[in-house]
């Protein structure tokens, strides 16, 4: 296999027409350049650059290769530049982002404008966050991963926190818990929605509320938090949904829960090898701005 490097050393060479001006230019030895055009000579089986008085004159051959040299020797100079720069207004292509119903509902709208403002080559695809697995990332069937910070995600995906939230309660205006003080045991009387996408009954709520000695009645599951505030709103049923994903509170009264629960972090996480992709990046940023309103 023919050494690359030296279409480096003919492209100095044939521009220099120069042994020595060509090694000062590639901080080579006089000598050292001398043995790169011999080994040019053998491999092109030309003579390249000859002899003329005291200087060298190129041959009808490397007269000919002197051009496609130069573009070659270009072209893997800006393959392996790093990019710089990247229009977006002319990037065309598809994102895949997984997160929830609700985080679509909540910032789907505005993400959408920004891109169709700045990006409209590009769609955006979304689809449903059922686990925590990062193997989708990994295999490049999705782009990015929102969602509650996973201590144990696994270390070769990246993370970035979006916002902080908290979970609040929502029941429908005239609710009975829309009048007085909420205390820890009036909540726990009423029937409760619970929100799961694996189909399990009890969480953090019902550990804070049983060290108190008191248990709630789960009236019915469901699979997302925008079930859970469609139902609050129509029902005497109390849900507990996060701050940022309940804008829409008309017919709703909220309040903050009156058990201590730690706030919780929303992030995005995506795999290294796109993270110098700068149409990434730019949706990476989007999102950042997006969510920080």
């Amino acid at each position: 296999m023919p050494d690359l490097n030296l279409l480096i050393t003919l492209d100095v060479l044939l521009a220099e027409g120069s042994v020595a001006r060509a090694a000062k230019r590639l901080r080579l030895s006089p000598s050292a350049m001398s043995r790169a055009l011999a080994r040019l000579r053998a491999t092109t089986g030309d003579p390249l650059l000859v002899r003329a008085g005291r200087g060298l004159v190129p041959t009808p051959r490397a007269l000919a290769l002197r051009e496609q040299v130069s573009q070659l020797v270009q072209g893997a100079q800006a393959v392996l530049r790093p990019a710089q720069a990247l229009e977006m207004a002319h990037v065309v292509r598809t994102f895949t982002l997984r997160t929830s119903e609700e985080f679509v509902e909540g910032f789907g709208s505005a993400l959408l404008a920004r891109l169709a403002e700045d990006a409209p080559g590009v769609r955006l695809r979304f689809v449903s966050k059922t686990d925590k697995d990062t193997a989708q990332l990994r295999e490049g069937r999705v782009d990015l991963d929102i969602g509650v910070v996973d201590p144990t995600a696994s270390p070769e995906v990246l993370t970035q926190a979006l916002f902080r939230d908290r979970l609040i309660g929502v029941v429908r205006s005239g609710h009975p818990l829309s009048q007085g003080e909420i205390s820890a045991a009036r909540f726990a009387e009423g029937r409760h929605l619970y929100v799961s996408r694996r189909g399990q009954d009890r969480g953090q709520i019902d550990d804070v509320l049983e060290a108190q000695g008191l248990k709630r009645q789960i009236g019915s599951i469901v699979a997302s938090f925008s079930s859970a505030i469609a139902l609050a709103r129509n029902t005497d049923l109390i849900a507990s949904v996060p701050e940022r994903y309940t804008p829409d509170r008309r017919d709703l009264f909220c309040f903050a829960l009156p058990v201590a629960l730690p706030a919780f972090t929303v992030a995005m996480l995506w795999h290294p090898r796109l993270d110098a992709d700068l149409a990434h990046r730019w949706l990476r940023g989007c999102l950042r701005e997006v969510c920080g309103r």
